[in-house]
């Protein structure tokens, strides 16, 4: 009995060390370092940034082990950060170059040496700006960039308010594809002054950031660059639909055609906007067809009109612009002053033809009653030399 006591005894005792050795090998602080040399480059991509760094210098006695690095990078007047996991050293991602860019980024560490939990180094930090130059009053004003029918692309934009009378503007591009940034060939120009850019064909440019600066140049002032960043596909604006048709197929049912528009956008990239109108009443509706099926609302209606215009649709893009309105088809009734205006004419030919007729067989019967009458004398005159 003295001997199951003790062995008890010595249980509890080999379970008390176990914890007190787990305790204190749970309690020993494992650390990990930042990354090194972590910077934001700007490779002349006009917003296109690196985000580089080296790996941390780890603990001599840890052997297997998993690193990643947490990255959390913004335009400082953004409220939100955008933050990626890695295993890389190296990120690449656009910025808008009008404000500073802020990042920063740490370790995370697991394995043995860890004891299967996470470790993160603290924070390192970076920062980038553009070498601020001119007052803001100098960039250019209103830039617009429209992408035609998913074509060519055009933008324009005004000059600077404070812009001396010297200063020409010039715009630079790039999106990924191309070795370096490349300047426009073929501006817009008012008055000698550069207000506009014709884009020369572009290779495969949708569905990635295309980046824009214009810059300018003056002898008796800094001017202040200005930079965009667009999607392609986010700023076409197609041609309008061709070849309406209204069908009235019954006396309430109407049927409303058009053509796709002409151009390389998929059909099924389509969507319409139908300005619909039944005498003095008019409402808009949507369709992703190129018809649509209406009702009237008096069978007594004269006049049934619409237009019809196309957009880009969100199956293909984030955004879009909508076209040119079509040109106005209209189907009219048969109204009672044009029954008049066909009946009235109508008739008078009729009676026309009435009366000529009438004349003719008045002057036929007239002439078979004379050439009777001849034949009779030509009779009696035989009868009387008989």
């Amino acid at each position: 009995m003295a001997f199951i006591h003790l062995d008890v005894r010595c249980l509890y005792a080999i379970l008390i060390c176990t914890a007190f050795g787990s305790t204190l090998s749970s309690n020993t602080e494992i650390k990990v370092n930042p990354p090194e040399d972590f910077e934001i480059v700007d490779p002349g991509y006009l917003g296109y940034l690196y985000l580089q760094w080296q790996p941390p210098v780890f603990l001599d006695n840890c052997e297997e082990y998993t690193v990643e690095y947490e990255l959390k990078y913004r335009n400082i007047d953004s409220e939100n950060w955008r933050t990626i996991i890695t295993k890389n050293l190296l990120y690449k991602d656009g910025f808008d170059l009008n404000k500073g860019v802020e990042a920063k980024i740490h370790t995370v560490l697991q394995g043995q040496c860890t004891n299967g939990s996470e470790v993160q180094s603290s924070w390192l930090e970076a920062s980038y700006w553009t070498s601020p130059q001119g007052n803001l009053e100098t960039k250019i004003q209103d830039m617009d960039c429209i992408y035609y029918n998913w074509e060519y692309l055009l933008c324009s934009w005004k000059l600077g308010m404070d812009a001396n009378f010297d200063t020409n503007y010039y715009l630079f591009y790039w999106y990924d594809g191309l070795d370096h940034a490349l300047q426009c060939s073929d501006y817009i120009e008012d008055n000698g002054k550069n207000i506009g850019c014709r884009f020369p064909y572009l290779e495969e440019p949708d569905y990635k950031n295309f980046y824009i600066c214009v810059n300018g140049s003056s002898k008796s002032q800094l001017i202040r660059p200005s930079y965009f960043i667009f999607q392609l596909q986010n700023i076409v604006k197609p041609l309008p639909p061709d070849y309406l048709n209204i069908i009235v197929e019954k006396s309430e049912d109407i049927n409303l055609e058009w053509n796709i528009p002409n151009g390389p956008i998929p059909a099924n990239c389509f969507i319409y906007e139908i300005k619909f109108t039944e005498d003095d009443t008019t409402w808009m509706s949507t369709t992703f067809e190129n018809e649509m099926y209406v009702t009237r609302t008096s069978n007594e209606s004269q006049e049934i009109c619409f237009l019809v215009r196309s957009k880009i649709n969100v199956y293909c893009a984030d955004d879009g612009i909508w076209s040119e309105w079509s040109e106005l088809e209209c189907w009219r009734g048969v109204q009672q002053d044009e029954i008049l205006a066909f009946l009235i004419p109508f008739a008078f030919i009729l009676l026309l033809i009435l009366i000529i007729t009438y004349m003719l067989m008045n002057k036929q019967k007239a002439l078979q009653r004379m050439i009777l009458q001849k034949k009779q004398e030509v009779f009696s005159r035989q009868e009387t030399l008989c």
